[in-house]
């Protein structure tokens, strides 16, 4: 009898580990911030060399060492000392003087929810010109091993806080004196061993994850980064809490009757409080809109998983097959009412969730991770159904002294909770409506940038924000070699022919030889005509004419 009900715990075991792991391998690792702007705009082509370079993001971020750069026209390095980041803006310092022509901006950081984010821009200083080549980091590149141990790690976790949670309140609060504790007690550790390697498998493969690097090439500075990160000092404390928490355990599990104080017991309330609150402050939650609340509902929504599905495992792995009736009549009733309020708490923080995540009907139907929500809602709504039905059978409990039907019952919904934990995980992994819409909408530039020319000239014209409203416009006249040509004086008008709108003068300042720039209030949207004259001499001059697209 020992050795069945040994493979079942066994078998129950190796089931919520092996399926969370298949159900999460395939997952994919998408960076969940998004550059939402850049000062100089991308594409945009400005006057003068800039001192620095600001990047704007759509959640915080935290540097990559060595992944930021600014590469000059000619390919050489135009950032000089360390690039500096606060909240969603990341600051590169430029050497002065820079070259006129094209920078390619190539960067790689780490988003509040620990994501690796990659990508370039490009701004022209002058003039236009071949961007150099180096953007080796412009994509997210993981190794294939890292990407595929990345899930099961996290799965690692969740069943370690499954083992872990339920089990240890139903050996304080509901397990009979009788009743040896050998059995929940190894499953109690194996939680602990489950919470603990999943957290150092982290940790490790955070290194490689975030570098684009190989699961065997970490070296002990990329660890020591790691740890000097948000993700690393959050980890670390799951570490020390897990590490308290099984000092404490030990009277818990020893033996019949325990010889846990309710000092011991308050303390490792303390300690659960505060692992739970480690996985939303490394994940989706801490770049919400609203941080603080989604931290703590996603902490709830652990805490009821973890409450449910551990009592569910001890309910169908020991007290069902040990206990007596008498003793199930008073311990089921009380269990029915656990996990009625866990069901009720996972309901509520999921809506919450959704409603943070998913703001409109359209993300909700139209993105992955609004599907995936619609699926966890149909998955709960059956083991709702499921755990009604077990409550009635508990409440019949006491004239059947026949457990097989409530353990059926309970193995049904154990299954289905496998599921929507499966479907939890790619929740996890995939980026929320919100993150899709600002990836989007950015970094997009609104400059109009044309080069025109004549038999004497070229002329770079740029106009910003090309839109209806207040426009800055800059002329730059060259040579047909691209060499500076000075200009004596400037004249430039706007008109919107459709609109019956006659051309209005532009009013220009001199900037340098070569260079004017001025504003003009464009009244409506439409297909605009600028002309813009250039005299260079006493007798010499061009006029060339364009249209922009004013919206």
């Amino acid at each position: 009898m020992t050795m069945n009900r040994r493979r079942v715990t066994t078998a129950l075991v190796g089931l919520l580990i092996g399926l969370f792991g298949s159900l999460l391998a395939a997952a994919p690792a998408s960076a969940h911030a998004a550059l939402t702007g850049s000062d100089p705009a991308a594409n945009s082509v400005v006057p003068d060399a800039p001192n620095r370079v600001t990047l704007k993001f759509s959640e915080s971020v935290q540097l990559i060492a060595g992944k930021i750069r600014v590469l000059a026209p000619d390919g050489s390095r135009a950032d000089q000392g360390e690039p500096t980041v606060s909240g969603t803006e990341v600051t590169i310092p430029l050497r002065p003087g820079g070259a006129r022509g094209t920078y390619l901006v190539t960067y790689r950081v780490t988003s509040a929810d620990s994501h690796p984010v990659a990508g370039t821009i490009t701004y022209s200083v002058g003039a236009a010109s071949t961007p150099p080549t180096g953007g080796d980091d412009a994509n997210v590149t993981v190794d294939p091993l890292v990407k595929a141990l990345i899930p099961v790690g996290k799965y690692m976790g969740y069943a370690g806080l499954v083992l872990l949670v339920g089990p240890v309140l139903v050996l304080a609060l509901l397990w009979p004196h009788r009743l040896e504790r050998r059995g929940p007690g190894r499953l109690v550790w194996t939680g602990i061993g489950l919470v603990a390697g999943s957290t150092l498998l982290g940790l490790w493969l955070q290194a490689p994850y975030t570098l684009g690097t190989g699961l065997f090439d970490v070296t002990v500075s990329d660890i020591r980064d790691v740890l000097g990160t948000t993700f690393g000092a959050v980890m670390l404390v799951r570490l020390g809490v897990v590490a308290a928490a099984a000092f404490l355990l030990r009277p818990l599990l020893d033996g019949p009757g325990g010889g846990e104080s309710r000092l011991d017991l308050a303390l490792l309330g303390v300690l659960g409080v505060a692992a739970l609150a480690t996985w939303p402050l490394t994940g989706h939650p801490t770049a919400s809109p609203v941080a603080g609340v989604s931290v703590v509902i996603d902490a709830l929504h652990l805490a009821a998983m973890a409450v449910w599905v551990g009592g569910l495992v001890m309910l169908f792995g020991f007290l069902l097959p040990r206990a007596t009736g008498r003793e199930l009549g008073a311990i089921l009733p009380i269990w029915s009412r656990w996990a009625m309020t866990a069901v009720g708490v996972l309901v509520f923080a999921g809506v919450v969730q959704a409603l943070i995540e998913v703001s409109d009907v359209d993300g909700l139907l139209n993105s992955t991770y609004g599907r995936m929500i619609l699926a966890k809602i149909g998955l709960a709504a059956l083991v709702i159904g499921v755990a009604a039905f077990s409550r009635k059978l508990v409440g019949k409990r006491a004239d059947d002294d026949s457990p097989g039907p409530l353990r059926r019952i309970v193995a049904a919904e154990l299954a289905i909770i496998v599921v929507i934990l499966g479907v939890t995980s790619f929740l996890v992994q995939e980026p929320p409506p919100r993150t899709v819409q600002a990836a989007e909408s950015g970094p997009a530039s609104t400059t109009v940038s044309q080069t025109l020319t004549s038999k004497d000239m070229s002329l770079q014209v740029s106009i910003y924000p090309a839109a209806v409203g207040n426009n800055s416009i800059h002329l730059y006249a060259y040579t047909l070699d691209s060499k500076p040509l000075p200009v004596v004086e400037w004249k430039a008008t706007a008109a919107l022919p459709a609109k019956g709108i006659e051309p209005i003068e532009i009013p220009l300042l001199r900037i340098t030889d070569f260079h004017a720039i001025g504003d003009i209030g464009l009244p409506q949207a439409g297909e605009w005509t600028f002309k813009f004259t250039a005299r260079t001499s006493e007798i010499d001059q061009d006029t060339l004419t364009m249209t922009a697209d004013i919206s």
